[in-house]
């Protein structure tokens, strides 16, 4: 980790740049096999099945003896951990489930809210060194819960030309309705037209590399919807003389080994601290299976020195972390300071891994600055609100009159008459 101590705010705009991608164009390969999968379908993603995937797929529907099988061969400790994951994350998403209440804006004039969920959603989950399926829970659960009526899922297939058994056995438990083994942009492309096995969706969720991140983003330009733009992990840790310098270290690490391009920054107003976080990490990354990814994304990391724990929470909102653990004394009194991270951490034992896995929070987050304006998946992400009013011949003799004068002040005169017929009915 490259180290500062007390850099000028001026050069705070350095210090908070995410590690830039690779130049290379993707538009044009996003786009053509967009083209490509709209124009032939399953043909199409067969092909680029075994372009990217090297595995050969003739059916993508993920068959009821698929899962069976995958129900086999997960460990019982697994599937034990994963029961504890459900329930707390159903538990905390349920909360979040809105009742409708009736508003009378004036006498006469009832107004109020109703959810209703999306209809058809799309989850992509990642395959490959570090399959994904607590995503699966994050995404399948709050789904459920909102009432959406298909929850199709699209993973890439392994070399046995199926998705990983711990992704099965996820999405059976959640409820999860298809699931498809196709993966890439080729797996947008298919949720986004719908092809001869794969339903196209409203909406679109879940991670993925840049590729998938910039076939999301040409989605919704098909009228499809997103969850977030999203980008590489990202941790911020903000550690005075109170943090454990071991689980500072042990949190950055589990952020940095997501990937070579992920980030992670340490902020502290004690140069102590820092040194000791430091030594812990090359103490612990040296015993990690995926150091060499970890030792990467290192190279693309901070450790910041600033004058006072408030600078250093100034420093947190001006870069808006994915996730923020505040490993401080009083750390919840410091909350109503934060004003852009996607999730926070309190505490030497509020580790990350428990919102990524079974605190009960989503661990679908804004990256790359975007929790300034951007929230974290909910069961909100997957319903729309609807809006409904009431009027009655009271209500509408309340407000009729401030309606004709604002529609004729438009010049919309149809506007103004269609509360100008009632009036008169009223009136007559």
């Amino acid at each position: 980790m490259k180290q500062y101590v007390n850099p000028a705010k001026a050069e705070w705009w350095n210090l908070i740049r995410r590690p830039e991608l690779d130049t290379l164009d993707l538009s044009a390969i996003v786009g053509n096999v967009f083209q490509d999968v709209k124009i032939n379908g399953d043909s199409a993603n067969r092909k680029y099945t075994q372009q990217f995937d090297r595995v050969e797929i003739d059916t993508f529907k993920v068959s009821q003896s698929e899962f069976d099988a995958a129900n086999l061969s997960v460990s019982e400790e697994l599937k034990s951990a994963i029961d504890v994951a459900i329930s707390t994350i159903t538990t905390f998403h349920a909360s979040q489930l809105e009742k409708s209440t009736k508003i009378e804006t004036v006498p006469g004039v009832e107004c109020w809210r109703v959810s209703r969920g999306i209809e058809k959603v799309g989850i992509y989950i990642p395959g490959g060194s570090a399959p994904l399926f607590s995503t699966v829970l994050m995404l399948g659960i709050p789904a459920k819960l909102a009432g959406c009526k298909e929850i199709v899922l699209c993973s890439p297939p392994t070399t046995n030309e199926t998705i990983h058994p711990a992704i099965l056995y996820a999405a059976q438990q959640v409820g999860i309705t298809q699931c498809f083994k196709v993966g890439g942009v080729q797996a947008i492309a298919s949720l986004t037209f719908g092809t001869e096995s794969i339903p196209q969706v409203n909406k679109i969720f879940g991670p993925g590399n840049q590729y998938v991140t910039a076939a999301k983003q040409l989605a919704t330009t098909f009228g499809v919807a997103i969850d977030m733009p999203a980008g590489p992990s990202e941790l911020l840790v903000i550690a005075d003389e109170s943090a454990v310098p071991a689980f500072v270290a042990a949190d950055l690490l589990s952020q940095a080994e997501h990937g070579a391009d992920s980030q992670v920054i340490l902020v502290s107003d004690s140069q102590r601290t820092v040194e000791a976080v430091l030594v812990e990490l090359e103490n612990q990354v040296a015993v990690l299976p995926r150091q060499e990814i970890a030792r990467k994304a290192l190279e693309n990391s901070n450790a910041i020195v600033l004058d006072s724990i408030d600078s250093c929470i100034d420093f947190s909102n001006a870069y808006a972390p994915e996730h923020l653990i505040l490993a401080i004394q009083s750390a919840e009194n410091k909350v109503a300071s934060v004003l852009n991270a996607g999730s926070i951490f309190l505490g030497n034992y509020s580790c990350e891994s428990a919102g990524d896995y079974a605190s009960g929070t989503n661990h679908t987050l804004p990256t790359n600055g975007y929790a300034r304006n951007y929230s974290g998946v909910s069961v909100d992400s997957f319903v729309k609100k609807i809006t409904v009013q009431n009027v009655s011949e009271k209500g509408v003799q309340a407000i009729g009159p401030a309606i004709e004068v604002m529609a004729e002040a438009e010049q919309l005169m149809a506007h103004k008459n269609a509360v100008t017929v009632r009036l008169n009915s009223l009136n007559s």
